[in-house]
């Protein structure tokens, strides 16, 4: 008779810890304010260019920007003409952004803000032609985050 006891008071031992950590694992995944997040996500904006055209043939390339205080790397890169994706890192210790203009292009930038360690994209149509690229917030772009995209 003691072993039929002992087993209903595992089963309700086994039950009630699998309840506690399924209630853990649930006010982990809702909880948090979200303003005060660590890593962000940033969505992906595509622009296209003053013509509306997807470019020449080509394109389709990635171009990787890290933002640090208070440069850009590389500063002047050359990438084909066509859908450019430009993948934006933050590796300084301030909230950066970045902004593409030029040869037509409508003013675009980032979706958000970087805080720093985040990343994000933006995709562009770019013709060939010259484009300023620069960190839009406070001064940064006077202090040295500005350069140039060689579209060819």
């Amino acid at each position: 008779m003691q072993i039929a006891a002992k087993r209903p008071r595992r089963r309700f031992v086994a039950v009630a810890v699998m309840s506690v950590a399924a209630m853990s694992f649930l006010a982990i995944g809702c909880g948090g304010d979200d303003d005060t997040s660590t890593t962000a996500s940033v969505p992906t904006t595509t622009t296209t260019g003053a013509t509306g055209a997807t470019g020449a043939a080509g394109g389709g390339e990635t171009l990787k920007i890290s933002e640090t205080d208070f440069k850009l790397d590389p500063s002047d890169p050359s990438v084909k003409a066509g859908s450019v994706t430009i993948d934006v890192s933050n590796d300084g210790e301030t909230t950066h952004s970045l902004e593409v203009e030029g040869n037509g292009l409508a003013d675009t930038s980032l979706p958000a803000d970087l805080a720093p360690g985040d990343s994000g994209n933006l995709t562009v149509d770019l013709q060939p032609g010259t484009y300023t690229m620069y960190c839009p917030i406070d001064d940064h772009r006077a202090m040295g985050m500005e350069g140039t995209i060689e579209v060819k």
